[in-house]
């Protein structure tokens, strides 16, 4: 589900709502009188007591001071938009509210606070009222927050050549998520073209189902990270974030919990996206799956010239892991 980020202007500030608009925020909480102004910045939702939406009629504000008011906020959430005040930021009346399927806006004050919110239940918050310190921060929570639940848009990529190579360092990465079926991480040998390396989620007769692991590439391979980013799988550690993909381009963050970095016989992996000519080096074992367009691990020791993978590929280079629009080639 696609979340939603308001930000609290309240009272007025020009470049708070002003960085708002620019790094993709949502909506504006705003004090009476500002609609006309903040529309003057930009093209976003209001809400105020005149604003898109109205404080007091569309929006309410609902301060939560025990269990008692679950089954109150629940009933007004299926006519109103709630915000939940509580006495302290707590987790569990949002949880129990999850629970009984009501739809509440979390109010978040820190990048922390918020990413907890969307992540309760596993299923999250679809809706959040941010509390900016500054617009640093604001800037800094929205591409970290916008990053997370973007979705990734994967192309279908043609298998060409399949070559064996020496031998090599070669990178597992183990999270500290378990990944389903058709989930896995982006790597590739140019950061603006990453094949979709299938997890160690599928059994076999070799060893035991590691869902939590993604048998991703050599050390000089990229993964693409949260915040729109890309790093060298050799760069990781554990404690940072990788950003685990599915076959729809549904992503979210996982941390590292560790690398596995061993020497082990190389695979090449050459296929094409419309003309374009991308590639990837993978560990050469029947353990080691790509993702084919229905989601389905396909083993390297199988795949063939004219088979379909996927791939996420990108007109721009990167520098220093960021997205530039420069000319950069990686052969």
């Amino acid at each position: 589900m696609e979340k939603t980020i308001w930000i609290k202007v309240d009272p007025w500030d020009k470049e708070l709502a002003t960085t708002a608009l620019e790094n993709g925020a949502d909506g504006l909480v705003i004090p009476p009188g500002y609609s006309d102004t903040a529309k003057s910045l930009g093209r976003i939702q209001t809400v105020s007591e005149d604003g898109d939406l109205k404080i007091g009629t569309d929006v309410v504000y609902y301060t939560v001071t025990g269990n008692e008011d679950e089954e109150e906020i629940a009933r007004l959430a299926r006519e109103k938009k709630v915000i939940l005040t509580c006495s302290d930021w707590t987790v569990i009346p949002i949880e129990n509210l999850i629970a009984r399927g009501a739809s509440v806006i979390a109010q978040a004050e820190g990048i922390d606070e918020a990413k907890t919110a969307f992540g309760i239940l596993e299923k999250g918050v679809d809706h959040i009222l941010y509390n900016p310190s500054d617009s640093a921060d604001l800037k800094k929570a929205l591409e970290v927050l916008k990053s997370e639940n973007e979705g990734i848009s994967l192309d279908t990529a043609e298998i060409t050549e399949l070559r064996p190579l020496g031998m090599g360092d070669r990178v597992c990465v183990d999270t500290c998520s378990d990944m389903q079926p058709g989930e896995g991480m982006l790597v590739g040998n140019a950061s603006s073209a990453l094949f979709l390396v299938h997890s160690e989620s599928v059994s076999n007769p070799y060893v035991a189902p590691r869902p939590f692991r993604v048998n991703a590439g050599p050390v000089h391979a990229y993964t693409r990270v949260p915040g729109g980013k890309t790093r060298y799988l050799s760069e990781l550690s554990s404690g940072d974030e990788v950003l685990l993909v599915n076959h729809k381009g549904d992503s979210v963050p996982a941390i590292v919990g560790r690398l596995k970095i061993e020497k082990r016989p190389l695979m090449l992996v050459k296929a094409k996206v419309k003309d374009r000519e991308i590639s990837t080096i993978l560990q050469n074992a029947e353990t080691i799956r790509l993702t084919d367009p229905e989601g389905n691990p396909v083993s390297v020791s199988v795949l063939k010239p004219g088979d379909h993978v996927l791939a996420a590929t990108e007109d721009s280079g990167r520098h220093f892991g960021m997205k530039i629009d420069e000319t950069i080639t990686e052969k």
